[in-house]
C-alpha cells in the first residue's frame, strides 16, 4: 500500500508540474503567410517529387513552415528556405501525417525577415495514394515543378509559424471564450464542467488505485446481472463511472460533427427517428438543418484544416443560433442519405433515438449532444466489461483488474470516440461483454442462462457494426471448444448450451441473408460488393494486409513506401491522432511514448515468462482470442485494399483496433504483476496515471486545436 500511495503521489505530482510548464509555454502561431488562398487543387504527386517557390518573405522567429499538402497517410515532407544560394532553414516531417496541410518543423530563424526566399520541398518517397499540392491558379507557371516534371501553373499557400507573445495561462480566459461557443448549451460553463469532470475521475482513479492495493472495495458488491450470477464488485462499477466521466468531458472538449464520420451517423439516426426508415444512399446528401448547421459551424473549413478553428465570435455564434432556429422550424425529415453509415446495422442508431426524440424540443446541436452523452454511457459498459474479463482471466491478483479497467477507462483514443456519435462505442462495449462472456465460459462452462446471454451478446455485435464480422469467427471457435469440452465430461447433451448460443448469435445473420434473397439484393450485400470490387490476386490482397500492420517481407513490392505501418499509422494513431485525423502531438511525444510502451511490454513478457506453466492449460482460450485479434485486422485490411491504391490506407486507424481493448487491459494489468509482489501496486499506480496524463494531455492538445 505505501508503495502505491508513493508511486500515485509522484505521478500525479510529475504531471501536474508538467501541465504547469505547458501552460507557461507560448503556443505556436502564424507570424505571416504569402496570402494565397488553398482554394485550388494545382496538382497530385505520384511519384518522387520536388519544388521550388520563389518569391517568398521568411519572418524572423519562423520555427515551422506549413505547406499546402493533403495526403490521407502522408510520406515524408523535407523543406528548405534559400536565399540567393544560402540555405537559410531547414527541417523534416515524418511520414504518417493527414490532412489538407502538413506543418515541418525547421530550424529557428534568427535574423530579421529575409526577403525574397525561395521555399523548395521534397517528397523523397510517394506511395500510390499521391500527395495534392493547393493553392490559386495565376496563369503563369512558377518555378515548381512535381514528380512528373509537370510545372505548377499557380503558387502553393505557405504558412510561416513561431513561438507567440503570449503563454497558454495568458490566453487562458480567451480560450475558456471560445469553447463556450458554438455547442449546445453554450457558454463559459462549459470549462468548469469539464474540469469538474477530470477532477472527479481523478479522484476516484486515484482512490481506487490506493483502496484495491489494500484489498478493500471488492468485498462490496452490487445485486448480480443474472440470477445464480456472481455480484459485481463495487470497484467495477466505479471504473464504469470514471470511463462515463472521462467520455462525457470528451464529448464537451470535440467540437460538433469533427470527430471521423459523426455528420453520417447523426444523418442516420435522424433519418431513422424522423421516418422509421433506414438511409437507403451512401451520398453525403444531408437533410436542410443538418446541412444549414454544418455551414454555420463553418464545418468544410474546419475539417482537416489545423490552421482554422472552430467559431470564435459572438457575431458567428449569433449567425449559428439564427440557422439552428431556422432548421428547427423546417419540416424535421430526415434525408435518405448517410454516406458511409449507411450500409451499417441498426442497433446503435435505433438506441440512439431515444435521446434524439427527447431532445426533439431543442435544436440539432441539443439532441447532438444529448446522442453524444448515451455514447459516453457506454464507454462505462465497456469498461465494467474489461474489469470483469481481467476477473475471469486473471483471477488470482484482484488489484491488478482495477489497473487494466482503469487504464482502459482512461484511454483518450477511447473516450474520444465514445464522446461522439458513432456505433464503435456501441461496438467497444458489445466487443468487451463477448470477450467476458467467453473467458466466463472457458473457466466456468456454460449454462443455459449464459449461453443465451452469450448469444444476445453476438446477436448485438452483428446488429450494431460490420466491424463485429471480424471477432465471429473467435467466437465461433470459443463455442466449439467449450462444446467439446462440455461433451467429453458431461456428454452429448452438454452440447445443448452452445448450440443455443450460436443459434440465438446467428439469428441476425439469417435474416440479412434471407431479407436480401427476397428483396432482389445481393445474398451477401455489401461483403458481396466488397468481394466484387477487390482487384489483384489474393496473394496481393494478403501481402497488402500483413504489410499495413508489419515490415514486409524480402522479395514483395513494397505498398508502402517510406511509410513504417508498424509505428506510424497504428502506434502513432493510438498514441494521439483526433479530429478528423488532423490533429497530433508534436514529435517528440511520439518517440517518448514509444520508450513508456516498450518498458510496458516488458514488464509484461517477463509476467507471461513467470506464469507460462499456466499458460500452457490455457492454450486454446489465448488461440481464440489470437484468432479474434486477427480476424479484427483481416477485416480493416481487406476494407482499405478495396481503395488501395488511391488511399494508401483508408481504414488505417487505430479505433478500429479497440474492439480489442479487453486485451490492452489483460497486457496493463499483467505489466503490474510483472514487477513483482513488492513493487506490482506500485507499478500500476504508475501505470494509471501514465494514462490519465496521456488522456489530459490529448485534451489540452484538442482544445489548442479547435480553441487556441
Amino acid at each position: 500500500m505505501r508503495s502505491a500511495k508513493t508511486a500515485l503521489a509522484a505521478g500525479l505530482g510529475i504531471t501536474a508540474v508538467a501541465v504547469a510548464v505547458v501552460l507557461s509555454e507560448s503556443p505556436l502561431t502564424v507570424l505571416a503567410t504569402n496570402s494565397t488562398p488553398a482554394s485550388e487543387q494545382l496538382a497530385v504527386t505520384d511519384s518522387n517529387a520536388r519544388a521550388c517557390q520563389a518569391g517568398e518573405r521568411l519572418p524572423r522567429g519562423t520555427m515551422a513552415i506549413r505547406l499546402s499538402l493533403g495526403a490521407f497517410t502522408g510520406p515524408v515532407v523535407k523543406v528548405k528556405a534559400i536565399s540567393a544560394t544560402r540555405v537559410v532553414t531547414f527541417g523534416e516531417r515524418g511520414s504518417g501525417w493527414d490532412g489538407d496541410t502538413v506543418t515541418v518543423p525547421v530550424r529557428a530563424v534568427s535574423n530579421n525577415i529575409i526577403s525574397p526566399v525561395k521555399i523548395c520541398f521534397a517528397i523523397p518517397q510517394v506511395g500510390g495514394e499521391g500527395v495534392t499540392v493547393y493553392g490559386t491558379t495565376t496563369g503563369q507557371e512558377v518555378a515548381a515543378r512535381t514528380g512528373k516534371g509537370e510545372a505548377l501553373k499557380g503558387r502553393m499557400r505557405v504558412e510561416y509559424m513561431g513561438q507567440g507573445r503570449s503563454s497558454w495561462l495568458a490566453l487562458a480566459a480567451a480560450v475558456a471564450r471560445h469553447m463556450g461557443l458554438g455547442r449546445a448549451w453554450s457558454g463559459i460553463w462549459i470549462v468548469p464542467l469539464v474540469a469538474i469532470l477530470m477532477l472527479a475521475a481523478t479522484i476516484l482513479a486515484a482512490r481506487l488505485i490506493v483502496e484495491s492495493s489494500m484489498g478493500e472495495r471488492f468485498t462490496r458488491a452490487s445485486p448480480p446481472l443474472l440470477a445464480n450470477q456472481p455480484r459485481i464488485p463495487a470497484v467495477a462499477l466505479i471504473c464504469a463511472l470514471v470511463a462515463c466521466l472521462n467520455a462525457t468531458s470528451w464529448s464537451f472538449i470535440t467540437p460538433p460533427f469533427q470527430v471521423p464520420d459523426e455528420p453520417d451517423h447523426f444523418a442516420y439516426v435522424k433519418q431513422l427517428a424522423e421516418t422509421g426508415t433506414r438511409p437507403t444512399s451512401s451520398e453525403e446528401s444531408y437533410s436542410s438543418e443538418e446541412g444549414l448547421a454544418l455551414l454555420a459551424l463553418h464545418y468544410p473549413e474546419v475539417r482537416q484544416h489545423p490552421a482554422t478553428t472552430a467559431i470564435s465570435s459572438q457575431a458567428e455564434q449569433r449567425k449559428l443560433e439564427d440557422e439552428l432556429a431556422l432548421g428547427s422550424e423546417s419540416s424535421k425529415k430526415g434525408s435518405p442519405a448517410a454516406g458511409v453509415a449507411t450500409s451499417e446495422p441498426p442497433l446503435y442508431y435505433a438506441l440512439e433515438s431515444i435521446p434524439y426524440i427527447l431532445g426533439s424540443s431543442g435544436t440539432l446541436l441539443d439532441r447532438l449532444q444529448l446522442m453524444r452523452l448515451l455514447s459516453a454511457l457506454l464507454a462505462g459498459l465497456t469498461a465494467l466489461f474489461t474489469f470483469l474479463f481481467l476477473s475471469e482471466t486473471l483471477p488470482r491478483v484482484r488489484w491488478a483488474w482495477t489497473v487494466g479497467a482503469l487504464a482502459v477507462a482512461l484511454c483518450p483514443l477511447f473516450a474520444f470516440m465514445s464522446g461522439a456519435v458513432n456505433p464503435d462505442a456501441l461496438l467497444f462495449a458489445v466487443s468487451a461483454a463477448l470477450f467476458y462472456c467467453l473467458a466466463r465460459a472457458f473457466r466456468r462452462g456454460l449454462t443455459t442462462r449464459s449461453a443465451i446471454a452469450t448469444g444476445v451478446v453476438i446477436a448485438a455485435g452483428f446488429l450494431t457494426k460490420l466491424n463485429f464480422v471480424g471477432l465471429a469467427p473467435g467466437a465461433l471457435l470459443a463455442l466449439g471448444i467449450v462444446a467439446v469440452r462440455a461433451a467429453r465430461s458431461s456428454g452429448r447433451g452438454a452440447l445443448r448450451a452452445p448450440a443455443i448460443a450460436a443459434a440465438i448469435g446467428g439469428v441476425p445473420v439469417v435474416v440479412f441473408l434471407a431479407a436480401n434473397a427476397l428483396s432482389d439484393h445481393p445474398t451477401f450485400g455489401i461483403v458481396a460488393d466488397a468481394i466484387r470490387t477487390t482487384h489483384g490476386s489474393l496473394l496481393a490482397d494478403a501481402d497488402y494486409i500483413w504489410q499495413l500492420y508489419l515490415p514486409r517481407l524480402p522479395g514483395t513490392v513494397n505498398d508502402f513506401p517510406g511509410l513504417l505501418t508498424t509505428r506510424q499509422i497504428w502506434f502513432d494513431g493510438y498514441v494521439g491522432r483526433f479530429g478528423w485525423l488532423d490533429t497530433f502531438f508534436p514529435n517528440w511525444v511520439y518517440t517518448v511514448a514509444l520508450v513508456a510502451a516498450g518498458l510496458i511490454a516488458g514488464l509484461c513478457a517477463r509476467a507471461l515468462l513467470a506464469s507460462r506453466a499456466a499458460l500452457r492449460g490455457r492454450v486454446a482460450e489465448l488461440a481464440v482470442y489470437a484468432l479474434m485479434t486477427l480476424g479484427a485486422l483481416a477485416l480493416v485490411g481487406a476494407d482499405s485494399y478495396r481503395v488501395f491504391p488511391t488511399q494508401s490506407a483508408s481504414y488505417g486507424q487505430a479505433r478500429y483496433l479497440l474492439p480489442m481493448l479487453p486485451l490492452l487491459g489483460a497486457a496493463l494489468a499483467l505489466a503490474a504483476r510483472g514487477a513483482g509482489r513488492r513493487w506490482g501496486p506500485a507499478a500500476g499506480a504508475l501505470i494509471v496515471v501514465l494514462f490519465l496524463a496521456h488522456d489530459l494531455f490529448s485534451q489540452l492538445q484538442v482544445i489548442a486545436r479547435y480553441y487556441g
